[in-house]
């Protein structure tokens, strides 16, 4: 058991626990860190050159904590600095050691991308999420979110970033990338994920988030008439999909003439695709709202692909521990 400090020992007297105190247990606990340091040893500098490196399960925790919360390099040193929940999460004693600083970081930062780690980690969430019996197969659910990016001209080549790009939305103008995401239809977890720049078509970037087994994929009216494209009716596995969109304005236009119980069914209807189809807008509001990744950090969607893959593995874990069945039999 780790020895407590005066620090710990006051802050154990509080009244209650703080939601951030409550979400860092909670993630502590469902994360198998020593499966996750695994996968980055192999790729780690072995200390032999240079300064000491810190502990990989450190640098870990503090990716994390960067990811949860929406900090820059230098604010998520100077968070564990300054918040006690954010100090024992990362399990550091400054009687012993200091937090890692920003450039360490952003040398961590670097490994993971160059390697494709991040990747590692979803893949490792969703067998795990599989090999307990936590999503079904047959179905899945696709959509897409668009994530903002920095419109600013104020740099070296005084242009925006070239991989990211326009699009309009309704009546507004967007500038940015697009996230896809591939959702079980049993269980709403994310199976696969995407990054593409914003002008890239939803219905072009469906087939890749469509499994092997799928029979059945739900989606919104921007993925109508899926079935008629060619390159699906040219695929023996696609091709035989059963598509359940929703039909795009189904009450502001009657173009099928219907009315009375007729009109009645149609809405009815497409209600049941909808409360199937809804399970993707709640992974997208925890990767948006919750860990905040309202707007990209990074230039160049290759490095923004390497944080979705991230986010998403993250995501499934939340949804995992709010289910309540976080033990493995």
């Amino acid at each position: 058991m780790e020895q407590m400090g005066f620090a710990d020992i006051e802050y154990s007297n509080r009244k209650r626990k703080t939601k951030r105190d409550e979400f860092l247990e909670i993630m502590d606990h469902v994360i198998d860190w020593k499966d996750w340091t695994n996968l980055i040893m192999p790729y780690y500098p072995n200390g032999k050159r240079g300064r000491p490196t810190r502990g990989a399960e450190t640098m870990l925790r503090m990716y994390l904590l960067q990811n949860w919360f929406t900090l820059s390099d230098e604010g998520v040193e100077d968070a564990i600095y300054d918040s006690y929940a954010f100090r024992k999460f990362m399990g550091i004693n400054f009687m012993d050691e200091q937090a890692p600083d920003a450039t360490t970081l952003c040398k961590f930062r670097k490994l993971l991308d160059e390697n494709g780690i991040t990747k590692m980690f979803f893949d490792n969430v969703k067998h795990f999420l599989d090999k307990h019996g936590k999503i079904m197969h047959g179905g899945s659910i696709v959509d897409a979110t668009i994530v903002d990016a920095p419109t600013s001209t104020k740099n070296v080549e005084k242009k925006r970033d070239p991989e990211m790009h326009q699009t309009k939305k309704g009546n507004q103008w967007y500038f940015g990338e697009r996230l896809h995401a591939g959702v079980d239809a049993g269980t709403g977890y994310i199976h696969t994920c995407e990054v593409t720049a914003a002008n890239v078509s939803e219905r072009d970037t469906a087939l890749r988030l469509i499994r092997e087994d799928d029979e059945v994929v739900y989606g919104d009216s921007a993925y109508s008439n899926m079935h008629l494209r060619e390159d699906v009716q040219n695929d023996p596995h696609l091709s035989k999909i059963d598509w359940r969109t929703n039909v795009k304005k189904p009450y502001r236009k009657n173009k099928w003439n219907l009315d009375g119980m007729g009109m009645y069914w149609h809405k009815y209807f497409q209600r049941q695709k909808s409360r199937v189809r809804c399970k993707v807008e709640y992974a997208f509001l925890i990767i948006k709202k919750i860990f905040g990744y309202r707007k990209v950090r990074y230039r160049g969607l290759h490095k923004n692909q390497t944080q979705a893959h991230m986010l998403c593995a993250l995501a499934n874990l939340f949804m995992l521990a709010q289910s309540g069945k976080t033990g493995v039999t």
